[in-house]
């Protein structure tokens, strides 16, 4: 991780501890990262110049874990409030 990460020797260490202690978030990273991409890229095309990764960003995480179904009827609200 040091080796592929700009992170310092401290950082990849408290890093790897989150993992070993919390294995299962990394797993839930990676089996939803498609889909946040999916709905990143809906948006974007949706929008096009209108869109705005770090509002992007606030709307996938403010409100913590949720339900896919849930995080893309959020997305999905954005959006639409965006177009008009």
């Amino acid at each position: 991780m040091k080796q592929h990460t700009p992170n310092s020797e401290g950082g990849v260490v408290d890093a790897i501890d989150r993992y070993i202690a919390l294995a299962c978030r990394a797993t839930a990273f990676k089996i939803r990262k498609p889909n946040i991409l999916e709905l990143r890229e809906k948006a974007k095309h949706e929008l096009g110049t209108k869109f705005d990764i770090r509002q992007f960003h606030d709307v996938v995480l403010t409100n913590g874990a949720l339900p896919l179904d849930v995080l893309e009827d959020l997305v999905n609200r954005w959006i639409k409030s965006k177009q008009t």
